[in-house]
């Protein structure tokens, strides 16, 4: 298993510095070409989609506890092996936590905070925590969020406790790359932001993002990752705004190089497709990776919502100094939520198991390769 990554947070405005020093060698006689030099490798990245833990998971929790407390771990345990064997695993922490057992479901969540434990037991470094639920129950919800992830050492980018942790840049390290993580939603749900307090969740603007993103790579950062709550609830298909923006923000450039080097899509409910755009992959939807029943906008309980991926890239370093890096390997492991047994099924291990899910296997397939993914080099992990 690869060891885990290591975390650091970095303010925007700091400059870092580029990295270690080349030491000379010494040669202690002619033709002698001393100790060589390591060079540095690539990591892979592993992200999946929206934990949104209804009142039947909250009650599956308390149950898979023994009835004492709320344990998360035994409903992730299906893809600990992908997320842990990451060097850098990104999750999208759709709803805020509450506390003393005063915990809700749709359509004002406040979920346990040991869902941060759990998250934290499968191997996730980070969470992306900007959604139209992050003011589900204010400023306090914020704050009881992101000291859970605090406490469960997961990193978290999206929403803020104070105004200098809004424009502190998260940055985790995955092998010999600085990652940054920035994450902003499309909404609220209407709820006001907290009095005094506008910094306290990101919202979609493209002018902020390429801003954050150029801060973040002037600040030392090798990748910046983006994850964008937007889209279109039960569409299969990007709506026209994920087009657009994934159009510009993939376009932006500063000095030939990309701003941004991926983009994480949550949201729209469903699995949606995997794209190439301008150079850059861009994931529009990585469906709900934890939900209790879904019921469409027709109030018909709809399996889609159930069904999420994993996305996998793997990234290998650049030729020369400041150049970008690259993904060598694009991947995505079909998942669903069984609601009845409350766990996460990696669907290609469940069918080698003889398990009867090859039909929403090869749909998941078939939605995410339908803008042409595959001829860009994008594979079904096996």
């Amino acid at each position: 298993m690869i060891a885990r990554s290591r975390v650091v947070a970095l303010a925007a405005t700091a400059v870092l510095a580029a990295g270690a020093a080349c030491q000379a060698h010494s040669r202690d006689a002619p033709g002698n070409p001393g100790p060589a030099v390591k060079e540095p490798r690539g990591f892979t990245l592993v992200a999946s989609g929206d934990v949104l833990p209804h009142s039947a998971i909250i009650e599956r929790a308390r149950f898979d506890s023994g009835g004492s407390g709320y344990d998360f771990r035994p409903m992730l345990a299906g893809v600990e092996p992908v997320v842990s064997g990451a060097d850098l695993a990104l999750c999208h922490m759709e709803t805020v936590y509450g506390e003393n057992g005063e915990y809700t479901g749709y359509p004002r969540f406040k979920s346990p905070p040991e869902v941060a434990r759990g998250l934290a037991a499968t191997g996730y470094d980070g969470c992306s925590t900007a959604s139209d639920h992050s003011l589900d129950d204010g400023a306090a919800g914020i704050l009881r969020t992101l000291n859970a992830l605090d406490r469960a050492k997961v990193r978290h980018a999206g929403t803020a406790r104070t105004e200098a942790e809004a424009r502190t840049v998260t940055v985790l390290r995955a092998g010999a790359a600085k990652v940054a993580h920035l994450a902003y939603t499309y909404g609220v749900n209407g709820f006001p932001l907290p009095s005094g307090q506008p910094w306290a969740v990101n919202m979609t603007d493209q002018t902020k993002i390429l801003a954050d993103a150029r801060a973040a790579r002037k600040a030392g950062a090798d990748v910046v990752v983006v994850s964008l709550h937007w889209g279109t609830e039960w569409q299969d298909a990007p709506d026209g705004q994920q087009l657009a923006l994934s159009r510009e923000l993939t376009a932006a450039r500063t000095a030939g190089r990309p701003d941004i080097d991926l983009i994480l899509g949550t949201h729209a409910y469903v699995p949606q497709a995997y794209e190439k755009v301008n150079g850059t992959w861009v994931v529009y939807g990585m469906g709900n990776q934890i939900a209790g029943a879904m019921y469409n906008d027709r109030g018909v309980q709809d399996p889609r919502g159930n069904q999420s991926t994993l996305a996998r890239f793997t990234f290998k370093p650049p030729a020369r100094k400041g150049a970008r890096w690259q993904v060598a390997k694009a991947e995505f492991v079909p998942q669903l939520f069984d609601i009845d047994a409350g766990r996460v099924i990696d669907l290609n291990r469940a069918l080698a198991k003889g398990a009867d899910v090859r039909g929403v296997r090869d749909r998941i397939r078939d939605v995410v390769l339908s803008r042409g993914a595959g001829k860009d080099g994008l594979v079904m992990a096996e």
